[in-house]
């Protein structure tokens, strides 16, 4: 089961695996985290940003994980739009539930 909500037929290949490559990270946590983000926004990201993100799926899960939660702080490198992006879809300020 990989997750995923969103279909890949319209994505070209470049798309394709990097939305495969999101779900399939290695810990759930981050395949949730990954996938997610990806489901919603890999059909609007640019060039630029599709690569921004491409770095991101290289970046190990502990790290990565530890980065979103403000356990450690984001390399410069690393704190891209696309992060801030990602960073952003999965915070909640609120209950998720009311």
């Amino acid at each position: 089961m990989s997750g995923t909500t969103r279909t890949s037929a319209d994505l070209d290949p470049r798309r394709r695996r990097t939305l495969f490559r999101a779900w399939h990270r290695g810990i759930r946590e981050m395949d949730l985290i990954m996938g997610r983000f990806a489901d919603a926004e890999i059909g609007d990201l640019s060039e630029e940003e599709l690569a921004q993100f491409e770095a991101l799926i290289e970046v190990p899960d502990r790290d990565l994980f530890r980065w979103l939660t403000g356990e450690d702080a984001t390399p410069e490198n690393y704190d891209t739009p696309v992060y801030r992006r990602l960073q952003a879809f999965h915070r909640h300020d609120a209950p998720i539930h009311s």
